[in-house]
């Protein structure tokens, strides 16, 4: 029986859980994930769980935040004037902002705080300093 080698596309239905049960993304009630593994497109813990996995196999893993998304990082939260937002946002904590950068690609920032004149405004990925669990079911190696 193959076995998932480290450059295969696979197809896998997975669960993403946080630490405290709860479900923060799923690929059972659309499509399952299609992936070449080794192109970075994973974070790594999620790919190397599914090395050495078998068609029709099941396992469920934890992810450490090392493995998953890294540690907060305190630089990339951002204080900005109420008066560069433009006038029909109205902030509140836990709202996306989409901000552009120089070369034209866009940036998500959750608002984290607000204040009279301004608000703080986090670049880090929502899942940043979670260990997260995933429940794996390896569909096909293509």
């Amino acid at each position: 029986m193959s076995k998932v080698q480290g450059n295969d596309v696979v197809k896998v239905h997975y669960t993403g859980k946080l630490a405290d049960g709860q479900v923060f993304d799923s690929s059972l009630q659309r499509e399952p994930l299609q992936v070449e593994l080794g192109k970075g497109q994973l974070i790594p813990g999620f790919e190397n769980a599914l090395i050495d996995m078998a068609v029709n196999e099941k396992k469920t893993v934890t992810i450490t935040k090392e493995e998953a998304y890294g540690d907060v990082q305190q630089e990339l939260f951002q204080t900005v004037p109420k008066t560069q937002l433009p006038e029909e946002i109205k902030p509140e904590v836990g709202v996306i902002l989409v901000a552009s950068r120089p070369d034209g690609s866009e940036q998500q920032l959750r608002v984290s705080e607000v204040n009279e004149d301004h608000i703080i405004v986090d670049a880090n990925h929502p899942l940043a300093g979670q260990t997260l669990e995933f429940e794996l079911e390896l569909l096909e190696i293509a």
